[in-house]
This record gives C-alpha cells, sequence and structure tokens, in this order.
C-alpha cells in the first residue's frame, strides 16, 4: 500500500517489535499519545506499556539511559522530539555511546537507535521556534563510532531503519520533518511522498548510497549531482528541467551520511567529470565538504569544473520569518548546474 515516511517509521517499528523481543521504544510522549508526530500511535497498545513508554523530558536522560540499556541486552530505539533538542544528549552519544565498542575492546556494543525529526522549515509556515529547524549532522558524522542516517522516500526509510535496529553499532536516524506526510511543499514546488512500501521485513544495507539516475559511460554524461534528505525531491525537479535543456545528469541520494558511499560517487564523477553535492545544512565544515574534498583526492585527473556545493548560508538558521531566503531550492540547483556543465573545458 502506499505510505508517507511517518506510516514507514511506523511500520518499520512495528515489524522491528514483533521480530525482536529485546526491541524497546521510549522518548518525549512516543507512549500514549505516539510521539508528537504520531510516527509511533498504537505501538503501547499492541506491545505494552513495557516495550513503549514515555520518557521525562530530558534529553541527557533519554540517550544514558539507552546507553546502559543496550549493553545490557536490550536495542533501544529513542526519540529526540526535534534535533534541536539533541544537544544535552551529545554527551552520552559521543563520550559514551560511540566509544562503549573501543572502550571495552569489543565486550560491549551499544545498538542504540536515536531517531530525530530535523529540518522543520515549509515556506516559513510552520512558524517554529528556536532548535526546532537545526540541521545538525555533520556534528553526529564527525564522531568516529556513531552511524548517521537520513532517508528522503518511504521505502527507504523503512528499510533503513530495519537496518538501524538490527545495527550492533548507535545510529543517528534523523527524519526530514517537511516530508514526513504526505506531500513536501517548498516556496511554489511541492511533491508527492507517497510511495508503495511493502508490509515485508526488509532491510537495506548502511552505507550505500541510491543511484535515482544514471547513465552508461557511452552516453557522456554531464554532471553528478549528490544529495540527501529533503533535497533529494528539489534535485529530482532540477534534474528534470536539466534533461528538458539536453543534458545528462545523474542523481545519488547518499542516504547513510556515515559511512558514506564514497566508491559509487567516484564513480559517478569519473564518468561525468563534474559533481555538484546539494545539501540544506551549513556550507562550512560539513557533509559536502567531506565529500568535495575526497573527490579532489581521489579522481582529480577526470574532473572537467570544480567540484561545488550548494549549502545553507554559515548562519543559525533563521526563525519562521527569514526561513524562505535560507532555502535551497531547485532554481539554485538549475543554474548552479548550467554554469558547471558550461564551464569552459
Amino acid at each position: 500500500m502506499k505510505r508517507n515516511n511517518v506510516q514507514a517509521i511506523s511500520l518499520a517499528l512495528d515489524l522491528a517489535m514483533q521480530k525482536h523481543d529485546n526491541v524497546v521504544i521510549y522518548g518525549e510522549d512516543v507512549g500514549n499519545v505516539g510521539g508528537v508526530f504520531r510516527a509511533t500511535r498504537g505501538l503501547q497498545k499492541k506491545f505494552g506499556a513495557e516495550r513503549c513508554f514515555d520518557a521525562p523530558i530530558a534529553e541527557a536522560v533519554i540517550a544514558g539511559t539507552a546507553v546502559g540499556a543496550s549493553i545490557n541486552g536490550l536495542r533501544p530505539v529513542v526519540e529526540m522530539q526535534f534535533s534541536g533538542f539533541a544537544f544535552p544528549a551529545m554527551q552520552q552519544l559521543f563520550a559514551h555511546a560511540a566509544r562503549m565498542r573501543n572502550r571495552s575492546r569489543g565486550r560491549y556494543h551499544c545498538p542504540i537507535v536515536v531517531r530525530m525529526p530535523s529540518y522543520d522549515w515549509n515556506n516559513g509556515a510552520n512558524g517554529a521556534l528556536e532548535h526546532h529547524s537545526e540541521a545538525i549532522e555533520a556534528l553526529f558524522c564527525h564522531i568516529p563510532g556513531l552511524k548517521v542516517v537520513m532517508t528522503s522516500k518511504p521505502n527507504d526509510t523503512k528499510k533503513l531503519l530495519l537496518a538501524a535496529i538490527e545495527d550492533n553499532d548507535p545510529v543517528i536516524f534523523l527524519e526530514c520533518l517537511g516530508t514526513y506526510f504526505n506531500s513536501y511543499k517548498e516556496n511554489e514546488y511541492s511533491y508527492n511522498v507517497q510511495e508503495e512500501v511493502s508490509d515485508d521485513y526488509e532491510v537495506a544495507e548502511l552505507g550505500k548510497a541510491k543511484v535515482l539516475k544514471s547513465y552508461q559511460e557511452s552516453e557522456n554524461p554531464d554532471l553528478t549531482i549528490v544529495t540527501y534528505g529533503a533535497k533529494v525531491y528539489d534535485c529530482e525537479y532540477a534534474v528534470k528541467s536539466l534533461e528538458e535543456q539536453g543534458f545528462k545528469v545523474e542523481l545519488i541520494d547518499l542516504q547513510t551520511l556515515q559511512p558514506w558511499d564514497e566508491t559509487t560517487i567516484i564513480e559517478s564523477v569519473k564518468k561525468t567529470g563534474r559533481i555538484l553535492v546539494v545539501q540544506e545544512a551549513v556550507k562550512s565544515f560539513s557533509v559536502a565538504s567531506e565529500i568535495v574534498t575526497v573527490v579532489n583526492e581521489k579522481c582529480f585527473e577526470y574532473l572537467k569544473c570544480p567540484p561545488t556545493r550548494i549549502a545553507g548560508y554559515d548562519i543559525t538558521v533563521p526563525l519562521s520569518k527569514g526561513e524562505k531566503w535560507f532555502l535551497i531550492t531547485p532554481d539554485k540547483i538549475i543554474a548552479k548546474a548550467t554554469e558547471m556543465i558550461k564551464y569552459p573545458v
């Protein structure tokens, strides 16, 4: 049946709790009411209050107890209501969860999944307060021992959440709030988010990117675009527009940000000679920065123009009235891609 991302998350959690008796789910309001976005609705009634329950409004406590529970045999899936509320939890995640395998020389593992809705902007319409629109994935990616996932499509969301739950290391699972429901709207652009999602227990591979558009080397593709999260939809729109102009663009959804799929991206850049990385987070010291650096190191001799990134400004995310100026739009992607393709060789 067709599902949106919230429904895909709910399905994945349900399937995981059916298969694994040691999966427990907790966080702020996730029990009785099913979470602020209803991703856990019905799970407490189905599996009981011992396996799906509310936690205190204390992110450090949520993360810290998850560390203890995980090294004692449980697989906690905990929710931070917004990623911007996760800063108090970072001490537990960075200093303990990420280091536990190394600290114990492999004796203990921390199979934790930390779910966090991120990116609350939506044409400034949400009117969200501070810390509701954070883009902090690079902070988590910088810490050895943490895996970081950010999906875009419901089917991939289900499969990768199940993979994260089965993984023996802590996984930060970031969810783009703008793509939670049936449609995603940004300025004048609107996209359908729903797609067919099977009821089956299916697991994807963490660390593997998804190639959404590709060409054979003999077709002489013009450009590689790499992105993740909500920007996948904007990039798909941009790629379609560029194709109407006669350009051939390969599009890659990163999906797992750490560890990221270097091989797939390098193979694409060797065909196209050009790479554009698109992200919503701020530009400096970012996921895009890492990708551009590795491309320069590993396929410099194949490049036809400088690797480029489109990213947010290096500022605190504006409040609702200023959000639209911060957004990365398809128009910006199309303009930069066209400039790169026409760059003199």
